[in-house]
């Protein structure tokens, strides 16, 4: 898909990580960015393919996952709008996980790699930035990690709402924040560890107990009464 310099411009500077380049800096990746167009289901790159990528989400979601040996998946993050992802090419030439739409009209702005290795070089705020996502990134899988040794089916759910509450909530009133996963239950399932139908009934008590409200018709949109309450579960 093609673009003007301009709309590429306008789009990058949109991004978050990116706020810290300066007017040439990212004039520079625009003028090398490639902007591609997915739906829903359609892989990005994939598990064990040349990490030679950045990615930036301007529109949708991706999902990150890897598949073990025993065909189970493992969903290591959810990337949202104004997210970057493939940043894992400064720990190898491979990548250890598949990257997935998971919505229709996902637009993603991709750079090569040497352009990012340059700015992370030329650009300390830029660079502190990226070493913040990427332990972000891992904190969460380490929370995950012990969230499966240490907390019950019920509580890793919870937590994991929450999480996601205190990270892309939108706050609403003084303890409500409205969260848009855009997951299915089976998607929740896999990234707290659980099964498809144990989210079902656990989402289904936490409405009855008054700790999250959704509709029927938009399960993905989620009101969080209060995330203390809903942690403390």
């Amino acid at each position: 898909m093609e673009l003007r310099k301009e709309d590429k411009l306008t789009a990058l500077h949109s991004i978050s990580i990116l706020e810290v380049l300066t007017a040439d800096e990212l004039s520079n990746l625009a003028e090398y960015a490639q902007v591609s167009k997915y739906n829903k289901g359609e892989l990005i790159y994939k598990e064990n393919s040349t990490a030679d990528h950045v990615h930036f989400v301007f529109n949708g979601k991706v999902k990150l996952a890897s598949t073990a040996e025993c065909g189970k998946t493992l969903i290591k993050e959810i990337v949202h709008v104004k997210d970057i992802f493939g940043e894992q090419i400064f720990s190898g030439n491979k990548r250890t996980e598949y990257s997935e739409a998971i919505e229709n009209n996902t637009f993603i702005y991709t750079v090569p790699k040497d352009h990012i290795v340059q700015l992370v070089h030329s650009n300390k705020a830029f660079a502190n930035k990226l070493v913040q996502l990427i332990m972000m990134r891992m904190n969460n899988l380490d929370q995950r990690m012990k969230n499966f040794i240490f907390l019950k089916a019920k509580s890793r759910i919870s937590e994991f709402l929450s999480r996601i509450g205190m990270q892309r909530g939108i706050k609403i009133g003084i303890d409500e924040c409205l969260i848009n996963h855009g997951l299915s239950h089976k998607d929740i399932a896999f990234m707290t560890d659980t099964s498809r139908q144990t989210v079902a009934r656990v989402l289904g008590e936490l409405k009855k107990a008054n700790l999250i409200h959704f509709s029927a018709r938009k399960p993905s949109k989620i009101l969080i009464r209060n995330i203390a309450a809903l942690r403390a579960v």
